[in-house]
């Protein structure tokens, strides 16, 4: 279903019902041309299909297994295909003799035909009719039966009507011995060949009937497929018990007639029952008939057209008593016929049986009829049974009610419009409604009313219990609707707030990188600023000149420590100044670094030795802010670097084993090269490769860098060499 689903097809077309073939092959039979055609066309499908799943072993594992054959059978289709065109006639190829006996067959018959149109040109007045046709295997021309004498030859046939000759010309006689001759021995020549393939066929019967077994498998899982996709169905789990517990299931057979089906929630285990009621053409059988189709189904191993979270058990028996089995014949009464047929299904029921029981006990006293439903219910339950029954018996309704293994279950009935709903309801029973349906269909409403007054007591109260039972359940079902239509509504909203916050919190980032990027132009042109005042100043030493340039570092220097500042405070909102005087070992955050750095030494002049990363300076202690250490205890070897990658390995010397030159490739192909050269390496947990790429235009170069950069998922990192290492001319590559 996973394959059909994604638009791919078992490539298993063109496969034919060879199985009686075989069968005569093994008796000793010869097979004709259009029979070694279908043994050719079956094992094309089977190679076809153990390419398909040999492709996806790992994802189809128990395809793989199932529609798996032998590849050498592959020589016998060759052997097959080489003699035998596709029509099913011997092809010119399968010997030299066939080839030469077709050609003088085909010569000698151009040479008959030939002599046949001129004669019929030069005798046209003692012909019937202008054409030459064949008899006997004997190519003749129709006489008029006046005139055969005249033209002396053979007579083989006459017509229905008897004024026509079909007669062999003395003439072509000759002629004509030839090409039969030819034609007997391109006949044997042509069974030498069918006899030879089918002599190969007989070597090879117990690999081509695997073959067969393993194609016709594969074929009905497809079959299988497409119906699981037809019906919208699911592979259900196989409970450990025989029960069914079943969600939104839908019966089968209305679902591919294209009916609106009404799913229905059914529930069963063995040793317990499931009481249905309620209206005629409610929906009562349909759902006892949904129930044993889908037992039958998990039993075939299909698809069932219910919801996930279902599950069924394997059922050994599945037991119906359904409709009318009366019987003239045998002297069985309606009722007579179902007591018989029940018996039979006391005498099997068991643990693992379902029984499937339509209006148990019909056709008889009403008051009996239902103590003897109740009683076969009570036996087939102790037997172990899983039992479904439809009913309109009161009695049994109450039963079920009482006795702990039974359910009532109900199908649904709209009153206002007198109309069934085709709703399943477990756990309250259905009332039938007999007299508002017969007075919906046309009975006069005075003798609907007259039975309703005979209709005891007992049995109004019971309808009318179950009617406010039902009248209850719908305005449960009403509020839990609204309830869920809020939830929704509510989800809808909270869904709006995080999308609202998201958006609020996407703009604000923005707008921060954009004011960052401002105070990193600033602080860029303040270093150029100073940088050139430090030129000028060394060209030109004046009194004058040192005075205006001192004034613009100044300035510069205050707009780079504004910006400096402002930059900081973005990127570590937990700092605040120091509250006591800094102590060796402690964290600080250095103003000029953006970095946490850690203090190594105090000296007296007010300045503070600290350490970020690798780099060591000194710096003023009015340039220090308090700061939360790193959860590590110790700074990464860079203030400016912090990767989520994983630590990179201290890299390994370059040698043959860990070096690929890529010099004169083509981009496309050192890329792939690279790409197989860096998962050998990282298969055998080497954690430096060197790419020798040479320097020439640098395309090269750029596009391994690049291919490197999309690789970050197992490359930690890349440079390119130095000096000691090979310079531009190779990368060096680091692995996680």
């Amino acid at each position: 279903m996973s394959v059909l689903a994604a638009g791919e097809h078992i490539p298993i077309d063109g496969s034919q019902h060879v199985r009686p073939l075989l069968d005569r092959v093994e008796r000793g039979g010869a097979l004709t041309g259009a029979e070694l055609r279908d043994i050719r066309k079956t094992l094309d499908a089977a190679r076809a299909l153990r390419r398909f799943v040999g492709q996806r072993k790992a994802a189809l594992p128990n395809l793989h297994r199932s529609g798996m054959s032998d590849p050498s059978l592959d020589v016998l289709r060759d052997e097959i295909a080489a003699s035998i065109d596709p029509d099913g006639t011997i092809s010119d190829r399968a010997s030299p003799e066939i080839r030469r006996l077709r050609t003088e067959s085909a010569n000698l018959r151009s040479r008959v035909v030939a002599k046949l149109e001129e004669l019929i040109h030069k005798k046209r007045d003692l012909l019937s009719d202008g054409y030459h046709t064949i008899r006997q295997g004997r190519y003749v021309i129709p006489l008029r039966r006046d005139a055969h004498e005249r033209i002396e030859g053979i007579v083989h046939a006459t017509s229905a009507s008897g004024g026509t000759v079909f007669v062999e010309p003395r003439a072509l006689i000759a002629a004509g011995n030839r090409l039969k001759m030819a034609q007997a021995e391109l006949e044997a020549e042509e069974l030498r060949i069918t006899q030879a393939l089918t002599a190969a066929i007989e070597e090879r019967l117990p690999e081509l009937r695997d073959m067969v077994c393993a194609v016709e498998h594969v074929d009905v899982r497809q079959a299988c497929a497409r119906l699981g996709i037809d019906l919208e169905a699911n592979v259900l789990d196989l409970s450990e018990t025989p029960d069914l517990q079943l969600r939104r299931a839908r019966h089968p057979i209305l679902v591919l007639d294209g009916d609106d089906v009404v799913p229905a929630d059914l529930t069963l285990s063995a040793g317990h029952g499931l009481v249905i009621s309620g209206p005629n053409a409610g929906g009562k059988t349909v759902a006892l008939k949904t129930m044993g189709l889908v037992a039958l189904m998990m039993r075939a191993g299909l698809p069932v057209p219910a919801d996930e979270g279902s599950a069924c058990g394997f059922f050994e028996h599945v037991l119906t008593d359904v409709g009318d089995e009366q019987s003239l014949s045998h002297s069985l009464s309606t009722f007579s016929a179902q007591i018989t047929n029940i018996n039979s299904i006391l005498e099997v029921a068991s643990r693992g049986t379902l029984v499937l029981l339509d209006e148990l006990i019909s056709g008889t006293d009403p008051h009996e009829g239902a103590a003897l439903a109740c009683a076969i219910v009570d036996a087939l339950c102790s037997r172990g049974a899983a039992v479904a029954v439809t009913t309109h018996y009161e009695p049994l309704k109450i039963a079920a009610a009482s006795d702990p293994r039974l359910e009532n279950a109900a199908v649904g009935f709209d009153f206002e419009q007198m109309a069934p709903t085709f709703e399943f309801v477990m756990g309250i029973p259905g009332v039938s409604s007999a007299h508002r349906i017969a007075q919906r269909f046309g009975m006069s409403e005075h003798i609907v009313q007259a039975a309703a007054a005979r209709v005891p007591r007992e049995t109004r109260a019971v309808d009318a219990m179950i009617a406010a039972l039902e009248e209850q359940r719908k305005r449960w079902e009403a509020s839990e609707q609204a309830n869920r239509q809020a939830l929704a509504s509510l989800e809808q909203e909270r869904a709006e707030v995080e999308r609202l916050r998201a958006e609020g919190q996407a703009r604000f980032a923005r707008e921060v990188r954009k004011e960052e990027e401002s105070l990193r132009d600033v602080l860029r042109a303040a270093r150029r600023e100073l940088e050139d005042a430090r030129k000028k100043l060394r060209r030109d030493v004046s009194e004058n000149a040192a005075h205006a340039l001192r004034e613009q570092i100044e300035r510069s220097a205050e707009r780079r420590n504004q910006a400096e500042q402002a930059l900081s405070t973005d990127e570590s909102p937990s700092r605040k100044p120091l509250s006591a005087p800094p102590e060796i070992g402690s964290w600080v955050w250095v103003s000029r670094l953006r970095s946490r750095a850690q203090v190594l030494a105090i000296d007296s002049d007010d300045r503070v030795r600290v350490a970020a990363g690798a780099m060591k300076l000194w710096v003023g202690a009015g340039e220090l802010q308090s700061t939360e250490p790193p959860a590590s205890g110790r700074e990464p070897t860079s203030p400016k670097v912090a990767s989520p990658r994983a630590t990179r390995s201290v890299e390994q010397p370059i040698c043959d084993d860990n070096r690929l030159d890529v010099r004169g490739l083509s981009v496309d192909d050192a890329v792939a090269m690279a790409t197989s050269f860096l998962d050998r390496l990282y298969g055998a947990s080497v954690t430096t490769g060197y790419i020798v790429h040479g320097v020439g235009s640098g395309s090269l170069r750029s596009a391994l860098h690049a291919h490197l950069k999309r690789e970050a998922h197992y490359v930690a990192g890349f440079r390119s060499g130095t000096l000691e290492e090979g310079g531009e001319r190779l990368t060096v590559v680091s692995l996680k």
